[in-house]
């Protein structure tokens, strides 16, 4: 993937670690495997961030940096993809989940308005935990897995472009080279013999 896109789009490490929720890691974030973009690094971070998206309490940002630490991959897209969930998305992304969890255990599904908050969970948790832990589970392995296969995958067709890219280019410009060089005149040889059919200036 293009790296200097992704420098581009993802936050600073400074940025990270003046972040007030990730103070609490210290010197754990100056390990250099958190900032790393490479193929297996930033896929990992996709699907792990995706799955820790669904978590449905408010500590996803948390758990990523933990897990980025404990794991080693880039931290910054782990945080990116747990942000998916949103206070603009996450009512309808978890109240999805509680319906799948819902229609998965055949219970009748209540009508709710999800709030991200510790206290509106503890009046919620004895009546919707299991089905809406169900259903986020299931959408976190099943976003989490296409979104790594999705990261490996398309970082090696990348790869393999840019390659055959500089190979065409490569075998174009020795193309030219070999080109240029039957085109030049060849120099004549001075101790060469005379062509016998031809006649010299000295016989006419």
């Amino acid at each position: 993937m293009p790296r200097k896109w992704l420098r581009r789009w993802l936050p600073s490490p400074h940025r990270v670690r003046s972040d007030r929720t990730l103070r609490v890691f210290g010197q754990l974030l100056a390990n250099r495997q958190l900032w790393a973009l490479n193929r297996r690094s930033v896929a990992r971070a996709t699907g792990i961030g995706l799955f820790l998206a669904f978590v449905p309490f408010p500590s996803q940002m948390i758990l990523a940096a933990g897990a980025a630490i404990w794991l080693g991959f880039n931290l910054p897209v782990a945080l990116v993809m747990v942000w998916i969930t949103n206070p603009l998305t996450f009512p309808f992304i978890f109240y999805f989940a509680y319906r799948l969890g819902a229609w998965l255990l055949s219970t009748p599904a209540r009508a709710l308005e999800f709030e991200m908050s510790f206290s509106w969970l503890a009046g919620q948790v004895a009546d919707i935990w299991a089905p809406l832990l169900l259903g986020c589970c299931i959408l976190g392995v099943v976003s989490g897995t296409l979104g790594h296969t999705l990261i490996s995958v398309g970082w090696r067709i990348y790869v393999l472009r840019n390659w055959r890219r500089r190979r065409r280019k490569s075998a174009k410009a020795a193309a030219r080279g070999r080109r240029a060089n039957r085109l030049q005149v060849p120099v004549s040889d001075p101790t060469a013999r005379p062509d016998p059919g031809r006649e010299s200036p000295e016989s006419s």
